[in-house]
């Protein structure tokens, strides 16, 4: 259960609550991916997200869902599993919120009792803004009506802070430059020597 809820908390920006009230109706599995509805959120506005085949997660889906007893009468996803087994009884806010604290107790981090049900969402969010994602995007991600939130997430990354940075203290930019250079068989050079150069991306088409 710990697994699942970590996949889907942080695929999804998801608050406990919204985790505790997933039901299966609201995952369809499409073989590469699942696509995950949040039909009833804070906000009032719907979510979907999706969760792609990235290491073994949807595999640790499937067999979570294999567990589910078949007299089950209710449709809610998470159910507590003990004893090698899962029961019928669905798991409740405050567990559900307990989830951070227990992957942190598990990696030895200080202050277990601070990571919170919240820590799902905000590592989401902050994944998305590390990864140089616009305002704009992780704004409906996590479904927020206003930006504030969402800037406050992009303000505060560590990647962004380690940009600016670097060109407050060292006077390097990002920028863009797109170079073609067409290569024939007769003229293919030995060599090519690049420097100073950061984020840069390959594109190689072959034409016979």
């Amino acid at each position: 259960m710990i697994k699942v809820g970590l996949i889907l908390g942080i695929a999804g920006a998801c608050r406990t609550d919204e985790l505790v009230n997933l039901t299966v109706d609201d995952i369809k599995d499409v073989g590469s991916s699942l696509i995950v509805k949040i039909p009833n959120t804070k906000t009032k506005i719907p979510r979907i997200f999706v969760v792609t085949d990235v290491g073994n997660m949807l595999e640790l889906f499937r067999k979570y869902l294999s567990l589910r007893p078949p007299h089950v009468k209710h449709k809610r996803l998470f159910l507590y599993y003990k004893a090698g087994k899962c029961s019928s009884q669905p798991v409740g806010k405050n567990t559900m919120g307990k989830i951070p604290s227990v992957v942190a107790s598990y990696l030895k981090l200080p202050d277990v009792a601070c990571y919170t049900g919240h820590c799902l969402r905000r590592s989401s969010a902050t994944l998305l803004a590390d990864a140089g994602v616009d305002i704009t995007t992780i704004k409906r991600h996590a479904g927020w009506k206003s930006t504030t939130v969402a800037e406050g997430y992009v303000e505060n990354s560590i990647e962004n802070k380690t940009k600016i940075a670097n060109q407050v203290l060292v006077g390097t930019t990002t920028s863009a430059i797109t170079k073609t250079v067409n290569v024939s068989e007769s003229n293919i050079p030995s060599n090519i020597n690049f420097e100073n150069c950061t984020n840069v991306t390959f594109n190689l088409n072959v034409n016979k």
